[in-house]
């Protein structure tokens, strides 16, 4: 995979992807930016929960499952010392539709352990917690 990034002034980049997406990013204005796109580390928190989204959106769809609705939550800590990288993700998926729970959690788990080459590809402990149809939240072992 190819992709572009190009400085278009101040803290700012325009990042050009592959399929012919575009980008912004840019810094806070504490650290000399002009707040006028995503930070890279949003962008990555939101990569992993668009990776696990696809994936699991996938597995349940091949399962012959209807999904109404779903969303998911991530809280993170980042390290205090540079480079500052994520140590702790949380992952919660809040899914509506009939769904048994047997079947999401294995859909869950494939995301986690095989398939979200986002997630895999950080160095931080992710963990997962999900809630079906608003039941208690549960937390995956």
């Amino acid at each position: 995979m190819k992709i572009s990034t190009t400085w278009t002034g101040g803290m700012a980049f325009l990042g050009k992807t592959p399929s012919g997406h575009e980008l912004k990013m840019d810094a806070a204005e504490q650290v000399g930016g002009n707040n006028t796109g995503a930070r890279p580390t949003e962008l990555l928190l939101q990569a992993v929960a668009g990776c696990t989204g696809i994936d699991i959106v996938s597995i349940l769809t091949k399962m012959r499952l209807e999904i109404v609705s779903f969303e998911m939550e991530l809280n993170s800590t980042r390290a205090e010392d540079h480079p500052q990288r994520f140590t702790d993700v949380h992952i919660h998926y809040s899914l509506k539709g009939d769904l048994p729970e047997e079947k999401v959690v294995r859909a869950i788990r494939l995301s986690k352990d095989k398939y979200c080459s986002v997630s895999n590809s950080i160095n931080a402990n992710i963990n997962v917690s999900y809630s079906i149809n608003d039941m208690e939240s549960k937390q995956l072992s």
